[in-house]
């Protein structure tokens, strides 16, 4: 279902999409939620509320920690904290399922005649990973190729670089990139031509559930779809435009890198981003989705 920002724009076709996983994928969410209560319950400290969870969704696991610590006050270090969300998460998190229309999309894409590159770009580090995916890798995972995935603590990625920063999902394009080079040159196609067709940032939609990762996306010059949880967009009603367009301020740190003036965001130029700028579109869930608005050919 799609909720609001529909805009004409002229865009190339849709080349590659690159997918968030948690909250957007995999039901994930609503189980951090859960064990998130389960230990505030144990301190009498009431439920974890949405304006605090949004801070905290699509962040590294440090910056996640100091954030909801600084609410939460729990009598605890981080280590003993981290070592009671861990035995719950290994209770729970192998029970993650699919959220809706995230098995037909896919399908629809690795048979699409467009032929769009696909690859998965999570916050989640590989413990935690493996956790939530292990039951689902004959399924749900079976369409990303083990390459094509890329993870919280990556080493290519630097430290302090994750979400809201783009350097995630500039990886993922490089990574595809890098496989279509090697694609086309099994076909005999020559260097010069795979670099004159080089899939550049307009031309990949990210797919995010967060705020952080949708202001990563378009940081990196991509185009985005924002499938927020109810919670998350009741906390956001009215500023849809603002997420869409990376400007809620959870990455402004990220501006002062490029001095007065800011927001140059990927090295193939400047890209402005601004309030209904037609880069974004906020859907219910990824169900019916319009492959036709992306130029994407569906079966």
């Amino acid at each position: 279902m799609l909720i609001s920002h529909i805009h004409s724009f002229d865009f190339p076709p849709i080349r590659a999409c690159i997918f968030d996983m948690d909250g957007l994928l995999i039901d994930s969410e609503d189980i951090y939620t859960k064990i998130t209560d389960e230990i505030l319950a144990r301190y009498n400290k009431g439920r974890l509320p949405w304006s605090i969870k949004a801070q905290l969704q699509g962040r590294p696991t440090q910056q996640a920690y100091d954030l909801f610590q600084s609410w939460a006050n729990l009598p605890l270090s981080q280590e003993d904290y981290l070592r009671e969300t861990r035995l719950l998460q290994g209770a729970y998190f192998p029970t993650t399922q699919a959220l809706p229309g995230v098995l037909s999309l896919l399908d629809t894409l690795t048979t699409s005649p467009s032929k769009p590159y696909i690859a998965l770009a999570t916050s989640s580090n590989s413990f935690s990973y493996d956790l939530k995916t292990k039951h689902l890798q004959e399924t749900l995972f079976s369409y990303f190729t083990e390459e094509m995935i890329i993870k919280g603590d990556d080493p290519r990625i630097k430290r302090g670089r994750g979400k809201p920063a783009p350097d995630i999902y500039l990886l993922a394009l490089e990574t595809i990139n890098a496989r279509r080079e090697r694609d086309m040159l099994e076909k005999g196609v020559s260097k010069d031509q795979i670099l004159a067709t080089k899939i550049s940032p307009s031309e990949c939609l990210v797919f995010e559930d967060s705020v952080p990762g949708v202001e990563a996306g378009r940081r990196a010059g991509m185009r985005c779809v924002w499938v927020p949880h109810e919670g998350l967009r009741d906390q956001y009603k009215g500023q849809e435009g603002h997420v869409l367009a990376g400007l809620t301020g959870e990455g402004k740190y990220l501006d002062a890198e490029h001095g007065p003036g800011g927001r140059t965001d990927i090295t193939e130029g400047v890209l402005l981003r601004k309030v209904d700028d037609g880069w974004g579109e906020t859907r219910g869930s990824l169900e019916g989705f319009d492959f036709a608005r992306y130029g994407i050919q569906a079966l």
